[in-house]
């Protein structure tokens, strides 16, 4: 039985809670564990919540939404169609608020390729990149970025169809790999530091995690999968250097017009400078997640951290109707 449950008054102010998980993206599977502990979470907490399997058994997910009563949703659906500003829309259409970023958010952080375009006209760092269209000549992509290269599908989360290459050969084999995925293809440079990834809850950074795996890099295996992974709040970085990737990650967050929670990636260079990866607007909340470990160090349980996200939900035509009175358009 968990410790902490929320006042029946704010139970009721709640209301009913969708906890809308599972989807149709490749990354279903790791929605569907995400799904189960938020809504054991929620329920251990006091909050009137059920779940929705969002396309399952082939059902039509609009008519899914349209057939039940809910006064709020929690969005814990990864990948296309679930993170990417879609469900989000018809979220927004039926006038329920839900957690997590609106619909511009959503579809910027989904797109890697956008989201590191909008931070470098923001003056934020982030590695080197190239577009792979049909076009391209990989040649002039090994030529700009130098090898190892990290080749990324633009619009899949956890790591799916990433691969890290270290020649010619493996560079094309690597792009139609990812091409199985996205017909849109990133090829970043390869950063060698130690990566770090900090969770946004509020608009606030929570504790640095840095991430070690004997993995080249932290793939599905190593989030998902694997026990070998370490996850270190020793970040080896100075008060200053921490303070300062902390402030990075808030900007980063809140460039894209990220909203309510989150995570963001980042790397050290050679050179000592943090370089931005990508920013997650719905983050796994699995046995193996990363911002419910970030928010246990920093005391909250994950029945509080789940309340606490919940309590964050909203829409996006609440914040432009409130400008237009404050207006008086």
């Amino acid at each position: 039985m968990s410790e902490y449950r929320i006042e029946a008054a704010e139970a009721r102010a709640l209301g009913r809670v969708a906890v809308i998980y599972g989807g149709l993206s490749a990354e279903r599977s790791v929605s569907l564990k995400s799904g189960a502990e938020v809504l054991k979470g929620l329920l251990a907490a006091g909050v009137d919540a059920f779940g929705i399997d969002l396309g399952a058994e082939g059902q039509d997910p609009l008519t899914q939404l349209m057939t039940v009563q809910f006064d709020r949703a929690f969005l814990i659906l990864h990948g296309r169609g679930g993170e990417d500003g879609t469900i989000q829309g018809v979220l927004e259409m039926m006038g329920k608020p839900y957690t997590g970023s609106g619909v511009a958010a959503s579809a910027l952080g989904m797109d890697k390729l956008r989201t590191k375009q909008l931070w470098c006209g923001g003056g934020l760092s982030t590695p080197a990149f190239a577009v792979i269209g049909e076009q391209v000549d990989l040649d002039a992509v090994s030529e700009q970025l130098g090898f190892p290269i990290m080749i990324k599908p633009i619009h899949e989360g956890s790591s799916i169809g990433m691969a890290k290459v270290t020649d010619r050969s493996q560079l094309e084999a690597a792009v139609e790999e990812a091409r199985r995925f996205d017909s849109a293809v990133l090829a970043e440079r390869w950063i060698s530091g130690p990566e770090y990834t900090v969770g946004v809850l509020d608009g606030r950074a929570l504790p640095i995690i840095r991430l070690e795996t004997p993995h080249d890099f932290y793939d599905f295996n190593a989030k998902y999968e694997a026990n070998d992974t370490r996850y270190l709040f020793d970040t080896q970085l100075s008060s200053a250097e921490e303070a300062e990737l902390k402030i990075l990650i808030e900007q980063a967050f809140a460039m894209v017009g990220c909203r309510g929670w989150g995570r963001v990636d980042v790397m050290l260079d050679d050179r000592g400078c943090f370089q931005l990866l990508e920013v997650n607007t719905a983050p796994g909340m699995t046995d193996h997640s990363l911002v419910p470990m970030a928010a246990r160090e920093a005391g909250i349980s994950f029945e509080q951290l789940v309340v606490e996200i919940l309590r964050t939900a909203g829409l996006d035509n609440a914040a432009l109707d409130s400008s237009e009175q404050q207006g008086g358009g």
